[in-house]
């Protein structure tokens, strides 16, 4: 993969989108082949269950998931043995919470030593909360995982990944910080287009728009915030949007009411809202009513107090989940860093899945390149640097970025060189300040913030 990076950014536009189409067609059959119309069936027909239904279907899932969990190199090291006598049996709930910090600094220290796929394959983190961290799956349970969005998140929201669809991701598509356009790049296998968030600004919405209209997108999935600026843009420049597009699904960040309406208003469709992350530890989507669902057959998902017992519906709390549908790396209980709560109210479509009312705390702040561009998430900045232990982005004004980073002691200047690179081929003309510290900072709740404007209100959101 080093490789193919490092050789992409060296083509023409023509040979990049020619590179990710070919990467495409590997990829499609990752996530569709054999086994995924199976899984697909599963999850659709467990929309129906009725919550004994579900109890049930959790309750036998978890025994085997936390009986598996015993071989698990981690967990057999730090678990007492009254904890594993609790796996044994299934008790969930006497078994210590999981840190992002173990999994982080050694992710091979919890596969399953019973498991051994051919294939295995590992994705990061965006980092949004540290150095990235590395998630390994089965081939089976990433079809598992794209079944899923089929079922509960496309197709609630009246579309398909057959569709063609757009996307704001974290994906480098577009290498050049200086470029003119295009800011996307296709993936004919998929029909998808694949858009830079890196490039959005008010000068160049226009050429978002016109990709739309000249690639026929049917949906619109991937970054809330991307979206948010460009239906702005949209709405301020007075842009015609094409009125094939029939959904946004967003990711990645909390969606707010007033995101919504601005979206929902500049693309003339509805907006659904997908919580979930990279580990694939819960999964939540909108139904058609607009409320938040978690699939119990994705994950056991705990909101709970400071001293640990469960919160009352209404009532926000911190999200822990226990992995029911990826049992090569379990984990259990493990804290997402999230605030959510239980909605009070059963749905009026019928499902009998549990229902978030609100995720808290998600929205990052936005940093702004001189020329307009605005941005909320840096993907990329920190993956594959073995010397960076964690890293924070602080923006002092339109042209100076701080970079604090907790460093190992092989840190140098080329390390400094790279980071300072990155940033400037999202953010542009911008002075670049690595800092090494000791540590960082977390907030008075103890979260780690990733992205701080010290900006006031000069451009943002």
């Amino acid at each position: 993969m080093r490789v193919i990076n490092s050789i992409y950014p060296k083509l023409p536009v023509f040979a990049q989108h020619v590179a990710i189409s070919s990467f495409g067609i590997y990829w499609r059959w990752l996530r569709f082949g054999p086994g995924h119309a199976q899984f697909l069936r599963g999850f659709l027909e467990r929309e129906s269950f009725q919550s004994s239904d579900w109890e049930n279907w959790q309750s036998h899932r978890l025994e085997d998931v936390l009986k598996g969990a015993i071989s698990v190199s981690y967990y057999s090291k730090i678990w007492t043995k009254s904890q594993k006598d609790s796996a044994l049996a299934g008790k969930l709930l006497e078994l210590p919470l999981l840190e992002k910090e173990p999994l982080r600094a050694a992710p091979h220290d919890f596969l399953r030593t019973d498991m051994h796929p051919i294939h295995p394959l590992t994705f990061y983190t965006s980092g949004s909360t540290g150095t990235p961290i590395a998630t390994i799956w089965r081939v089976a349970e990433l079809r598992k995982s794209q079944a899923l969005r089929e079922a509960r998140s496309a197709r609630w929201a009246g579309v398909s990944f057959h569709h063609a669809r757009g996307t704001f991701s974290g994906r480098m598509v577009e290498p050049n910080p200086e470029s003119k356009g295009p800011f996307y790049r296709l993936n004919l296998a998929e029909k998808q287009v694949y858009f830079s968030p890196f490039h959005l600004r008010p000068g160049t919405a226009k050429y978002y728009i016109r990709a739309l209209e000249k690639h026929h997108i049917r949906w619109l999935t991937g970054y809330a915030v991307s979206y948010y600026l460009l239906a702005k843009f949209i709405l301020g420049q007075g842009l015609a949007v094409p009125s094939g597009i029939q959904a946004v699904i967003t990711t990645s960040e909390k969606l707010t009411s007033e995101m919504r309406t601005i979206m929902e208003q500049a693309f003339g469709c509805r907006v659904f809202e997908e919580y979930s992350n990279v580990e694939n530890s819960l999964f939540a989507s909108e139904c058609e009513h607009g409320r938040l669902h978690v699939s119990p057959d994705v994950a056991v998902v705990e909101i709970l107090r400071p001293d640990g017992s469960p919160c009352l519906p209404g009532e926000a709390g911190e999200v822990v989940a226990t992995t029911l549908m990826r049992t090569y790396q379990p984990l259990i209980r493990f804290r997402l860093g999230d605030m959510a709560m239980w909605d009070t109210e059963p749905c009026p479509c019928g499902r009998q899945m549990p229902v978030i009312k609100e995720v808290i705390g998600r929205i990052e702040d936005v940093v702004i390149g001189p020329d307009g561009r605005q941005m909320v998430r840096f993907h990329g900045i920190f993956t594959n640097q073995p010397h960076i232990r964690e890293g924070q982005i602080i923006q002092e004004s339109m042209k100076t970025i701080r970079v604090k980073v907790v460093t190992t002691t092989e840190f140098g200047a080329e390390d400094i060189q790279d980071v300072t690179y990155r940033i400037q081929q999202r953010l542009g003309d911008v002075t670049v300040l690595v800092e090494p510290v000791s540590e960082i900072p977390r907030t008075k709740a103890g979260k780690f913030q990733a992205v701080i404007s010290n900006l006031n209100n000069q451009g943002g959101l």
